[in-house]
């Protein structure tokens, strides 16, 4: 993991984990059991393998009981009181928590995918250029996560950001803006969404 140097803005982590996880059952992503630690921990150890030395983590659902049982030191926790609004919700908590930090970007990544490793955020990450920078992960040409926004895309993906369309209504309008890096060879990008996809966690 290569740190910023002083002269390069940081590229900060940021992990949505708020979910509740309605279609399995009302089981909290983050807590979800991974390589016999909650699923969260997974997540942060991947950004933070990925080059993001920092790292906000936004909780919403069980976020007491997140707190209690997962090791998430070092890390700035971000309640989002309205996460039962979706996605959204958790992008324009975690995008105010970065305003002042001086970073120049932020990665942002979703707790319940866990076939994205670190060599994919690492690809991304690299793909940072200046504060307009935009760019996500692409898996045979589709675009997914994680995905890069340069500080002066904050403002605007943080006020398009409703229900649970996260970025994407904002990523749409933009998309000829947007660097594609290629991921594929080395991540799946899959969701844990439903209690079938519960055989995906080791």
């Amino acid at each position: 993991m290569t740190p910023p140097t002083k002269d390069e803005p940081q590229v900060v982590g940021l992990l949505l984990a708020a979910g509740g996880g309605r279609r399995l059952g009302g089981r909290p992503k983050a807590l979800l059991t991974h390589r016999g630690r909650p699923l969260v921990e997974h997540a942060v150890r991947v950004l933070r393998e990925g080059g993001c030395t920092t790292v906000h983590v936004v909780l919403g659902a069980a976020a007491d009981e997140v707190r209690a049982r997962a090791h998430l030191d070092g890390c700035v926790l971000v309640d989002n009181p309205e996460w039962t609004e979706g996605m959204g919700s958790s992008l324009r908590a975690g995008l105010a928590s970065l305003a002042g930090t001086g970073a120049g970007a932020a990665l942002v990544s979703l707790v319940d995918q866990p076939g994205i490793g670190a060599e994919a955020t690492r690809r991304v990450r690299a793909a940072y250029r200046s504060p307009a920078s935009l760019a996500a992960a692409s898996y045979d040409g589709q675009r997914g996560h994680p995905v890069l926004f340069g500080t002066d895309r904050w403002q605007p993906i943080a006020a398009s950001a409703r229900g649970d369309r996260g970025a994407r209504a904002y990523l749409a309008e933009h998309e000829a803006e947007i660097t594609l890096v290629e991921c594929g060879d080395v991540a799946e990008p899959y969701d844990i969404d439903t209690a079938a996809d519960l055989g995906r966690l080791d």
